[in-house]
């Protein structure tokens, strides 16, 4: 096999420049004070329900695509779901991998198998995502996280994988 190389993504600097293109004064990243509770596990993998959050704004037929100007909703996508029926979209990547194999960034038919292999215990019903890349700090925090939160704990989940674009 070829080995070829790679350059390197200077991924603040696109940031930047894509708020920039967007509208919005210089991006900030966000930095929170705390650090977030220690939450070990209390069972085993293979009897955890896991739910599915992902940034890379997923969405499937019939569904409404996400806007690309600070985007707060979310889409709620069956973990049974036809993988040939996902769409992407989304403003600050590539998404032609994305759309060729919607698993790079929305890793369901992996999670079923670790499922079906008994590696985990199962998913939730639903997968959640959104479009990552959301400016206002205080919107994700006020209206998006609580939302995400709230859905993860109706559908039982143990654990969540949160895949980040």
């Amino acid at each position: 096999m070829e080995q070829t190389e790679l350059d390197p993504v200077d991924y603040i600097a696109q940031t930047r420049a894509t708020y920039s293109s967007l509208g919005y004064g210089e991006y900030r990243w966000a930095h929170n004070e705390e650090t977030p509770p220690w939450a070990p596990l209390t069972k085993p993998l293979a009897d955890v329900r896991v739910a599915l959050i992902a940034s890379g704004g997923v969405y499937t037929v019939g569904q409404v695509a996400f806007t690309h100007k600070d985007d707060v909703t979310h889409r709620e996508i069956p973990t049974g779901v036809d993988v040939a029926n996902l769409r992407v979209t989304h403003f600050a990547f590539d998404q032609t991998n994305a759309r060729s194999d919607p698993n790079v960034i929305f890793p369901i038919e992996p999670l079923r198998r670790l499922a079906t292999d008994g590696f985990i215990g199962g998913l939730t019903t639903h997968a959640l995502t959104f479009m990552g890349g959301i400016y206002s700090q205080r919107r994700l925090r006020e209206e998006l996280i609580p939302v995400l939160v709230d859905r993860t704990l109706e559908m039982g989940a143990d654990v969540v994988l949160l895949v980040p674009v």
